[in-house]
């Protein structure tokens, strides 16, 4: 049941006026809408600010960003910021080789100091010189070059342009032996190609239908896999994998290696199932792993699959079996689940097996053979975060590795040798052993130990003044893990400290760790996030008055959780693209395939704890809250920016004398913020000269 007033817009303008920031908050309406949920009425003042079409809604932002750039286009750290990010983020880098199982043609990313955007390259084999093949610096300026997928003998190029971060890419084909487009296109939106035919005379891909093909809304749902061959109309695309009835489930079609099978998956967060045919069989799919029951991930290599999964192993083990066997009863253990350490991923490169291991939360790697047989572990640089790349048919094994205080490196690993050999290195010159990074343990609300790495100069004292940039996620089974940021770095040489734990809901520690942090347990989350500041204090690290807490996303939920529940436990606020009406989040585009991380209102159990923490809905008035910056993205895919405008607007009302509250919907710019390079330095400078300035950091030349 709903009671809607609608009064003159004019009549109910509510003015706020922050006097001890010396600026006024612009006029804002209270338009109430009540509903019931479940026999709890609820009252939204704001309801009307989520129609980001609106005239008046538009109006609103506008206002909303004229006063923030007012306050900090002019901040002292704000220069400074772009200062370091242009000597930090312009510097020619690029990414890891990558090979193709037929043929010797190659392709990586690069970027130059003085580009903007990413440029893919080619060559023709390991001897050759590297090539531009699609420079998208010549573009329009919000255009980008988006999941480019070569043909397995490397002939021809799928690849997809995006637009200001929308994650919508439309697909375009090239023949690369004549630099040809051809007239090719595919259907629905949302496009991703995933793997060619060995033969190149198609490819899969998945993507969702458009809008008046389905009910209205439920484009933003419905992913599904088609197959195209090459040098026909969209039309003729055939639909080969999808579901009928539940509309949240992904498809994808992928390609063994041997290009002998093709592997089937369908997919919730973390279930799937999955399915094999022979490659060219009109035959039915084979069940390899159905029920969507546990987290399944498949390799065949040497007509064995080897699959990853925490059915029963909640840190993740593999198993075994013939390609003519796939049925569960000849699965055979190949990989043992670990006693401590997490299987994050296998990768089958140059006839071993790679398996990642997160071990408190940094990386691990260890090879095997496909005998199962355990060989050795490779020795990194440091307690960091890895990655491992490669083809079980060729030789080149790729290492990438990057901790906090090291920046990213790419090697070559000599399964002869046991050696990492240095292939690139992002480049710096900043000093890095000036700096420290600990692991240390601290006690949640609850008694359950939480690890946390505290990155800080080396002579950093325990005065309680240090100025703590405080960061987490705690959802969706997503590792906090060590990561070289341009950004921690900046906060480093202005003389503060990186403080980031491994939440609960994470992935840092298997199954069971993700599953305390979501659904009825999501407050342990925040509990964590809390218990974190609480123990940086106690501990003289800092004081409340020097703590800034930032978090995007799922992350926004986070700051936005703890800035409303122990507002005095910081001064400052970053929370980026966030969730925070959590009663109505799932009925905003795609939102609804989250609702198995959170659940959803429309249950009348889940209701109950999701109101609970929903942020918005637990504003008080009067209550003294730290200054936060609140932004969200016009082309956001994934986090409609109402939430960031509704959560803007009922801070302001509830304390319009208080610390700022300020809104920024960023333009032309997705989940992700800016695509391009000086967008990103813009943006990163406007957000972090805030959080600077409201701890008192004044960063010296």
């Amino acid at each position: 049941m709903k009671k809607i007033w609608w009064v003159s817009f004019i009549a109910l303008i509510t003015v706020f006026i922050a006097c001890s920031g010396g600026f006024k908050y612009p006029e804002t309406a209270k338009l109430p809408v009540t509903d019931n949920y479940h026999g709890t009425e609820i009252t939204d003042n704001y309801r009307w600010l989520e129609d980001g079409a609106a005239p008046e809604v538009a109006a609103w932002v506008a206002a909303q960003e004229k006063l923030t750039h007012k306050m900090l286009d002019h901040l002292p750290q704000k220069q400074w910021l772009i200062d370091h990010y242009n000597k930090m983020l312009r510097v020619d880098d690029e990414g890891v080789p990558r090979s193709l199982p037929d043929g010797d043609r190659m392709f990586k990313y690069t970027k130059a100091a003085d580009q903007d955007k990413w440029v893919y390259n080619t060559k023709s084999d390991c001897n050759a010189a590297w090539k531009v093949l699609i420079d998208p610096n010549a573009w329009e300026e919000t255009e980008t070059l988006a999941g480019p997928v070569p043909s397995r003998d490397g002939n021809y190029l799928a690849y997809g342009v995006a637009h200001g971060g929308d994650e919508n890419p439309i697909y375009r084909v090239m023949n690369l032996e004549t630099g040809e487009h051809l007239p090719d296109s595919l259907l629905g939106w949302k496009q991703y190609v995933t793997s060619w035919l060995p033969d190149n005379s198609g490819f899969y891909y998945s993507a969702k239908p458009l809008a008046g093909d389905v009910v209205e809304g439920e484009e933003y749902y419905w992913p599904s896999a088609y197959f195209h061959e090459l040098g026909t109309p969209a039309t003729e695309d055939k639909k080969v994998f999808s579901h009928d009835e539940v509309k949240e489930y992904w498809h994808n079609v992928s390609i063994s290696e041997e290009g002998e099978w093709e592997i089937y998956s369908r997919s919730l967060f973390n279930v799937n199932e999955v399915y094999l045919k022979p490659v060219g069989s009109k035959e039915d799919l084979i069940p390899l792993a159905t029920g969507m029951d546990a987290d399944y991930s498949v390799d065949i290599v040497d007509n064995q699959i080897l699959i990853k999964t925490d059915a029963a192993a909640p840190l993740f083990m593999v198993y075994k079996t013939d390609v003519k066997k796939p049925q569960r009863k000849y699965w055979k253990e190949f990989i043992p689940q670990h006693e401590k350490d997490k299987l994050k991923s296998i990768n089958p490169i140059g006839g071993h097996i790679y398996a990642l291991y997160e071990h408190n939360a940094y990386s691990l790697v260890r090879i095997y053979d496909l005998k199962g047989t355990y060989l050795r572990e490779i020795e990194l640089p440091m307690i960091g975060s890895a990655s491992v790349s490669g083809l079980w048919s060729k030789p080149d094994v790729w290492v990438t590795f990057k901790s906090y205080t090291y920046p990213e490196t790419i090697f070559r690993y000599s399964i002869e040798k046991d050696e990492l050999e240095e292939y690139w290195r992002y480049p710096t010159d900043i000093q890095f052993e000036d700096f420290v990074t600990e692991q240390v343990w601290y006690p949640s609300k609850d008694g359950t130990q939480i690890s946390m790495f505290i990155v800080r100069h080396k002579d950093a004292a325990k005065n309680r003044k240090n100025p703590v940039y405080l960061t987490g996620y705690g959802g969706f089974n997503i590792s906090e893990s060590p990561s070289f940021s341009t950004t921690y770095l900046a906060w480093l040489r202005a003389g503060g400290m990186i403080a980031a734990p491994n939440l609960r809901g994470g992935g840092e520690y298997g199954r069971v760790w993700h599953e305390a942090g979501m659904l009825e347990k999501k407050q342990n989350v925040f509990d964590d996030f809390i218990a974190a500041a609480e123990w940086l204090i106690s501990e003289n690290y800092t004081n409340s008055e020097k703590i800034a807490i930032v978090g995007g996303s799922n992350g926004g939920l986070l700051v936005g959780a703890f800035a409303v529940q122990r507002p005095e436990l910081c001064k400052a606020v970053y929370c980026a693209v966030p969730l925070l009406d959590m009663v109505n989040y799932h009925t905003f585009g795609l939102a609804n395939i989250w609702s198995e991380e959170y659940g959803s209102t429309d249950d009348p159990e889940q209701f109950k704890y999701i109101y609970a923490y929903s942020p918005y809905h637990h504003i008080a008035d009067g209550t003294d809250y730290p200054a936060l910056l609140i932004t969200g993205s016009d082309n956001d895919a994934r986090v409609d920016p109402l939430h960031a405008r509704k959560m803007a607007a009922r801070l302001q009302e509830a304390n319009p004398r208080g610390e700022p509250i300020f809104l920024l919907q960023r333009k032309a710019s997705g989940h992700g913020g800016g695509t391009t390079i000086s967008t990103v330095i813009e943006q990163r400078a406007e957000v972090y000269a805030f959080l600077m300035d409201q701890l008192g950091m004044v960063p010296r030349r």
